[in-house]
């Protein structure tokens, strides 16, 4: 499959799903409920979960039009912990905007967020002529290691040691079940075998490690506009990122002292932000020695290498489906992540 045709296939599954989403009125009877939910659904992206759904369908024999509610299940449920993520990380932007809590309230968004995760189970349970425990039960397994993943995130905020093993133990949860979910979902709703769910299964897990390290690496490496989120945010907040422990590993002397300054969360006082948010020059120029700081420790090429390596092996366990374009397309998607800029 050429890279022009992947394009063309991905899109033509991202524009369906947009269709799918945009047909979803939750809180018709609540306006400005119904607006927020709207913003977040309206707010695009790449729509990564509910392509991977609909392909793990079809590599396994099933059709797009079978998996849409399910893959429409599956990005709402996504959009729906953006939003709570957003909260708890004190985020301004998300995909170039505000985000919801910083152009409503709190409150707003936690009601946006409530919603969408019943919409969510709502589409899932549309899905034609399903098992619908059965993907229900994916679903809910899925969100509630979601939840464990956060709440280990939230943990690790005030722990002063945390590994690298308990970190990816933690984005195995908060990262990487949704996904994993969404390829079991796709494989269910395809009429997939035992052993056909199960590498799906597998195959998602692995993907959602790899895309998480990327996402660390973009949060300090890539571009603003790009990103959708401030730049080095994660390092403004003392967020126990993979690059920030294997850093904290590897640093001595006023390199470790930096990398101790912002696992304790100095930030706030060294007034790194304003207290609506904007990063000040200060800010800026404790992120810029940062990377200089991950980038002659090793820390950004250790990174990059933990992506490259696990999406390769995301990629054997698809090696046991059937040859197909949509096999193709799995593979072509899980190393494009490897190399995407937001």
């Amino acid at each position: 499959m050429t890279q022009e045709n992947f394009r063309r296939r991905y899109d033509a599954i991202r524009r369906r799903t947009d269709r799918r989403l945009a047909r979803v009125s939750p809180a018709p009877g609540a306006p400005r409920l119904r607006e927020s939910c709207r913003y977040v659904l309206d707010g695009g992206g790449k729509r990564v979960r509910a392509v991977l759904l609909i392909l793990s369908c079809e590599s396994v024999g099933g059709t797009a039009s079978r998996a849409l509610d399910a893959a429409a299940a599956v990005e709402i449920l996504h959009n729906f912990t953006l939003v709570h993520d957003d909260i708890m990380d004190n985020a301004d932007a998300r995909r170039g905007r505000p985000t919801v809590h910083r152009k409503w309230s709190v409150n707003d968004a936690l009601l946006a967020g409530d919603t969408l995760l019943g919409a969510a189970f709502q589409a899932l349970l549309r899905t034609p002529g399903a098992a619908h425990a059965r993907l229900a039960g994916v679903l809910t397994q899925g969100l509630l290691d979601v939840c464990e993943g956060q709440s280990l995130d939230l943990e690790f905020e005030e722990m002063s040691g945390v590994s690298v093993k308990e970190y990816f133990r933690m984005t195995g949860k908060k990262t990487g079940a949704l996904i994993a979910a969404a390829t079991e979902l796709g494989a269910i709703v395809g009429g997939g075998t035992p052993s056909q769910v199960a590498a799906l299964r597998r195959f998602g897990l692995r993907l959602g490690r790899a895309f998480q390290v990327k996402d660390d690496l973009l949060d300090i490496a890539g571009d603003a506009h790009d990103f959708g989120k401030t730049i080095g945010g994660d390092i403004l907040e003392g967020k126990k990122t993979y690059l920030l422990l294997r850093a904290a590993e590897r640093a001595g002397g006023e390199d470790g002292n930096l990398v101790a300054r912002v696992l304790r969360k100095e930030g706030r006082a060294l007034g790194w932000k304003t207290d609506d948010g904007a990063v000040t020059p200060a800010g800026r120029a404790v992120v810029a020695q940062m990377k200089d700081l991950y980038a002659r420790h090793g820390v950004l090429a250790d990174a990059a290498r933990v992506v490259e390596r696990t999406t390769l092996e995301a990629v054997s366990e698809i090696a046991r489906l059937p040859r197909s374009d949509a096999r193709e397309m799995l593979r072509m998607l899980a190393e494009e992540l490897v190399h995407r800029e937001s």
